[in-house]
C-alpha cells in the first residue's frame, strides 16, 4: 500500500469526523484571534 492509498482510504472512513474536528480547528483559531485583540478594543 503506498501512502496516497492509506491516506485516501482514511479520508473516506472519516469523512464526518474530518468536517468536524476541521470546524473546532477553526473555531479556536477565531477565538484566540479575537482574545488577542479584545485588549486593543477594550
Amino acid at each position: 500500500m503506498t501512502t496516497l492509498h492509506t491516506f485516501r482510504r482514511i479520508l473516506r472512513q472519516a469523512d464526518t469526523t474530518l468536517l468536524q474536528d476541521a470546524l473546532g480547528g477553526a473555531a479556536l483559531v477565531v477565538m484566540l484571534f479575537i482574545g488577542l485583540h479584545l485588549p486593543a478594543i477594550v
